[in-house]
């Protein structure tokens, strides 16, 4: 009863991390990484991924163009896109070390100590894997919200789209403001 409940939990795992693996992927390619807006002209946004920009416009659709050039990225760009790559490749490692490791093959039948080996090392390459992919895209976000609420960027700038929180992805940020404005001049509300 125990090997079933070890064969299952480790063919779980596996899944669980393909998955991750699929979507880390998936994530890389995406142009979707920044979404730019100016209020000015509502018909027209820009995303921006690691490997591309797009204009999104109401009658044309969807342009994309690549960057011409590595070093002419923002740091954030750049830096994302070295940990995003290097995540895949460590992402992709661990899956063929934790599949080979797996109790239900019988590769390596013999060597027990060696197929506990390679689990744990697969174990530990979709740790950092995972890890590697959270740091450049948590670093995106923080930036883009500071750039949200830059009070020193004109308005005439794209600017990032408002971070949908909660309630305040229907109201927006002017509104949210005016609500706290108003809480503060009338107290008996």
């Amino acid at each position: 009863m125990g090997l079933v409940f070890r064969t299952a939990a480790q063919l779980a795992a596996l899944l669980l991390s393909l998955l991750g693996w699929a979507l880390s992927c998936l994530t890389n390619y995406l142009p979707h990484w920044k979404n730019l807006n100016l209020e000015l002209n509502e018909m027209e946004n820009w995303t921006m991924g690691l490997w591309k920009s797009c204009v999104i416009q109401e009658e044309a659709g969807r342009q994309c163009k690549d960057f011409d050039s590595f070093l002419g990225l923002p740091a954030e760009l750049r830096t994302s896109r070295i940990l995003v790559s290097l995540s895949n490749g460590l992402g992709l490692l661990g899956l063929l070390a934790s599949g080979c490791g797996l109790d239900c093959l019988r590769l390596g039948e013999t060597q027990k100590g060696l197929k506990r080996r390679l689990l744990t090392a697969g174990g530990v390459l979709l740790w950092t894997s995972g890890v590697m992919v959270l740091v450049p895209v948590s670093w995106v976000a923080h930036l883009t919200v500071q750039e949200f609420w830059d009070e020193s960027v004109p308005e005439i700038v794209p600017r990032p789209a408002p971070p949908a929180s909660g309630q305040y992805a229907a109201a927006g940020p002017p509104d949210h403001c005016q609500q706290l404005e108003l809480r503060h001049t009338n107290p008996d509300i």
